[in-house]
């Protein structure tokens, strides 16, 4: 049975796997299709392409581009943008500088929690220019400090816990507008995190269809049945596109594996077909 795969983090963000890497693991799980959806950041998009065609697998160029939304991230997922496009990476390197001026935060907080830790060790760990907290989490992983990256978050690291630090964003509406004008597909990436304090995620993507979105990632690995029949109903609804995927990062998600995610992911065929049409109106 083939399968696809729409959300694929590689170590050109907060993977653990290099582009060429999970094409290969893609290739063993029966992947014929996918996305690279790096954080902010575009650069795997080549190495995954020449992998791809060398492998027989279509490889789709993407983004995951992060946004803010009351006190915690969005993220929407780009597809079929323009990678090259010189005002998306200079976008992206705004982003990117974000981490940059939040990271070392981040560390002197943890410094002042007791735990041996620089921002040297990190930006060595992560190997590239798109550095976040999963990278943070593998090097207190790696000091013993946690057995995982969830717990990492969980103590450290997530919204409210002692160590984090609020990024500076752009909103989703601008998110979504980067992509559109970079010729790609905007899609609202595992809504099942969108955190509100006003309203339903379903007045959320309402108000984001507004804005330009065109899709919801409906398939997604920790979505439960129930979500499922519901993001699609929804997207069914307000006409919008459904995508999915993983969300494979490798040792920071060990139990999310490319193509399968938990073991039950199915994305059908058909959602490419009218990504590519949909696409092609652009």
């Amino acid at each position: 049975m083939s399968r696809m795969d729409l959300h694929l983090h590689t170590t050109h963000s907060d993977g653990s796997f290099s582009p060429a890497e999970v094409i290969d693991l893609a290739r063993k799980a029966g992947v014929t299709a996918l996305a690279i959806t790096d954080h902010d950041i575009t650069t795997g998009i080549p190495e995954a392409t020449t992998t791809g065609q060398q492998l027989g697998i279509d490889v789709i160029p993407g983004i995951e581009v992060s946004s803010i939304f009351g006190d915690s991230e969005l993220h929407i997922l780009g597809y079929f943008l323009d990678w090259q496009d010189a005002k998306l990476n200079e976008r992206l390197t705004t982003l990117r500088e974000s981490r940059h001026r939040r990271n070392p935060q981040i560390i002197e907080r943890l410094q002042a929690l007791g735990i041996n830790i620089t921002y040297n060790e990190v930006r060595a760990l992560a190997g590239t220019d798109s550095v976040g907290r999963p990278h943070i989490a593998r090097v207190l992983m790696e000091k013993k400090i946690v057995d995982s990256a969830k717990e990492a978050f969980d103590r450290f690291l997530a919204d409210g816990k002692p160590a984090y630090v609020r990024r500076d964003l752009p909103s989703p509406a601008e998110a979504i507008q980067w992509i559109k004008a970079a010729k790609g597909l905007a899609v609202l990436a595992h809504p099942t995190w969108v955190k509100t304090t006003e309203g339903t995620v379903a007045d959320l993507v309402r108000q984001l269809k507004a804005d330009g979105l065109d899709g919801v990632e409906v398939h997604y690995s920790t979505h439960t049945a129930r979500q499922t029949r519901e993001y699609l109903d929804l997207a069914k609804q307000l006409g919008l596109l459904v995508t999915g995927g993983s969300d494979f990062h490798g040792l920071t998600k060990p139990d999310i594996e490319v193509g399968i995610g938990k073991g039950t992911l199915h994305i059908p065929d058909s959602l490419l077909h009218k990504l590519k049409d949909a696409a092609a109106r652009l």
